[in-house]
This record gives C-alpha cells, structure tokens and sequence, in this order.
C-alpha cells in the first residue's frame, strides 16, 4: 500500500508531539528528547500546520491538548507501539519471524509455558512473545498476532481455531474436606464458596448440573485463577477450578475434590487471531502446532 509521503509526518515531529501530548509540557518533551523548548515547539507548529488545525491549546506558559489534539494523540501513541514493537521483534530475530500472543495469565503459565519449548525447538526461526490480555481487545489497533481466549466462539474482527473444553470440579483443602464431610454435592452449600470474577455464575451452573437447587449462592469473590487455588489450598473455602490446570495440585495433596462430581463447562478455550495474518508462517506454524498440542492434552 502507497502512502501519500504529504501526509506522513517525520519520525521526529510524531515523537516530539506524543511526548508533549503525554507530559502536557512543551518543556518536558524537550528533556525528555533531549532537544531545546523551542524546538519541540516549531515541531509541533510544522505538525500543526501539516494538519491544519492547532492540536494544543495555548495559554501563558502553559500548554494542553484540545479535543482534536487528544484524539490524534492516542492514534499516534498506538502507531508509534506498533512501529517499536516491529522493530524490536526484528532485532530479536532479524532472520526469522515474531508472534506475538496475548495469552490467559493461569492458561499461559500452567498449559501454554510449559509446552513451549516444544515448538521452539521445531520451529528455531521464531521469537514468541507473550503478554497476558485477560479481556478481548480489536487486533486492528493492538500489536498482537494471536489471543488465547476463553468463553463463547466470539471474537469480533478475528478468526477463531478451537482448542479444548474444560472440566471444572469442587477443589479444597484437605482439612477443610474433613471439617464439613462432604457426601454429596448439596452438603456443598453448607461450606464458604470462592467466586471467580470472571465466572459469576460457575457455582450456580455447577449445583444445576448436580440437580441441587441453590440461588444467590455467595462466598468470597477474587479475581484470579491463581488466588482461588491458594484460597481453596489455605483453607478459606471451595473453589472451582479446571480440572486440568490444578492436577499437579491435585497429585502434591495440595488440594483434594471436595466430592468427586465435574461439570463440563459450557464456555471453550479457542486461538483467536488476526485474519489478515492468515498466510504469515509464523503463525501458520503456530495454529498448527497449538492444535496438535490441545488435542494430545
């Protein structure tokens, strides 16, 4: 794609205007990019210019963004990210290619992580770099390749690959098991319950699938996966967690099945990512490699 070379302002100017829209400083700009005042101001007049429109307001000493200049900063910010990140993904692997995968924080550390290392030795050309996005976000403004996500096949503006479902099951201390004898899924309902933030409704969902009716169901609420299983392990109270993530929870004693009951869970784990990557190999060999590895799961 040929870009009009009128309406792309240089490096310099773009990096001066986000650096004075960020401090609200002509003067902080300057110490930041090592320039004098007077030169991140005629950058900012020749942008202004280049624009047609001031993109600051001017009062004394003082300067500040107008509503045009704020709208325009956070496109600039974003384009600048994207021109870092490529060149730093270039640097780390200048022969090869770069992925980067926003990733589920206990889903990346406990599945994805450890199994890494397969893949990099298979493919030894490709940099992963991962940030954990715990919500869905519009890949046409993010510098990110793929996302874990979590949830209903839906991911606006991206292609989905499924992955895996998930069983959920009733995980304690062993004390805590022993202090209310557990002997059926309703004897539940007498023990302190751990809400996930992100999963409101499990416990409801898990007692209608057991046949016990339970409405309202309340208990500590916390929001990572991580946190409810040290809650669950300290004995605050019943968490329920994917089964597959907390096995080697499960095999230390950390942790025991309150009862031995699992519920499928309704939401699935897909590899979202950006269609117009869909011929990039990196991410080709990735897709398949990530399937290949849910599926042997």
């Amino acid at each position: 794609m040929k870009f009009p070379r009128k309406y792309l302002p240089s490096m310099s100017v773009l990096c001066a205007f986000e650096a004075a829209a960020r401090h609200q400083s002509f003067t902080g700009a300057a110490l930041e990019l090592s320039l004098t005042q007077s030169a991140v101001s005629r950058q900012i007049r020749a942008l202004e210019e280049l624009l047609g429109t001031d993109l600051f307001v001017r009062e004394r000493q003082t300067v500040r963004l107008n509503k045009a200049g704020e709208a325009y900063a956070r496109e600039i910010r974003e384009a600048l990210k994207r021109v870092s990140a490529a060149t730093l993904g270039f640097r780390a692997n200048p022969q090869g290619g770069t992925l980067n995968i926003a990733i589920l924080p206990t889903f990346g550390t406990r599945w994805l992580a450890p199994r890494l290392p397969a893949f990099m030795a298979a493919n030894p050309g490709i940099t992963i770099n991962l940030a954990t996005r715990p919500e869905q976000f519009d890949f046409a403004t993010e510098p990110v390749d793929a996302a874990i996500h979590f949830g209903l096949p839906v991911w606006p503006g991206a292609e989905l690959d499924f992955l895996m479902s998930e069983q959920v099951v009733p995980a304690c201390s062993r004390a805590l098991r022993g202090q209310f004898d557990f002997q059926a899924p309703a004897d539940l309902l007498k023990a302190p319950l751990l809400h996930l933030e992100s999963r409101p409704d499990a416990w409801e969902r898990w007692f209608h699938a057991m046949g016990v009716q339970a409405q309202g169901v309340n208990g500590m609420l916390v929001d990572q996966f991580a946190l409810a299983s040290q809650a669950a392990m300290s004995g605050l109270g019943v968490a329920l967690l994917p089964r597959f993530l907390i096995e080697a929870e499960l095999a230390r004693g950390d942790l025991v099945l309150a009862i031995d009951a699992q519920v499928e869970s309704a939401e699935k784990y897909y590899l979202a990512w950006r269609p117009s990557q869909a011929s990039y190999p990196p991410l080709q060999a990735f897709r398949a490699w990530l399937a290949a590895a849910a599926r042997q799961a």
